[in-house]
């Protein structure tokens, strides 16, 4: 794996990270969002990241290496990729009793989003933890880059 790839390897999970928060912090701005422009309550997004390909690299050909002892180059990671963003429908929306709401229903109960606070804090804590081992390892490679060019000159 050359340095100019690790650098990307760990470029690309700073932009899929940053992308999560930015998505966690839209799902907490909307908590309260009973109207969108559809006319239906916000629904909380989550973001679905894949292996980077560019090489046929996967999980079970960089397992199947390990156990075995051989190494292909064809093994090495190329990074992490956004596929999609999408709206988590498994999680239940919150129906709350309040007949005076503009947006309540015909019985009184508003549909409120189906974020939850301390799960969204939760998934932001572990996306900036995520980003910050990527800075670190970014750095740590720029780090070893920059002492191979002093020894060199």
């Amino acid at each position: 794996m050359s340095v100019m790839s690790t650098l990307n390897v760990s470029a690309s999970g700073m932009t899929a990270q940053r992308t999560r928060m930015d998505i966690i912090a839209q799902n907490i701005a909307n908590v309260s969002t009973t109207r969108t422009d559809d006319n239906k309550p916000y629904v909380r997004q989550t973001v679905v990241f894949a292996e980077r390909s560019g090489n046929n690299t996967n999980f079970q050909n960089a397992l199947d290496s390990a156990k075995t002892g051989v190494s292909y180059k064809k093994n090495v990671g190329n990074g992490v990729k956004i596929t999609d963003i999408v709206e988590d429908h498994v999680t239940s929306m919150k129906k709350v009793y309040d007949p005076a709401h503009p947006d309540a229903d015909e019985e009184g109960y508003v549909t409120y989003p189906n974020v939850d606070t301390v799960t969204e804090m939760t998934n932001l804590i572990s996306a900036n933890r995520s980003y910050e081992a990527n800075v670190t390892a970014f750095n740590a490679t720029k780090n070893m880059l920059l002492k191979a060019m002093d020894i060199g000159s």
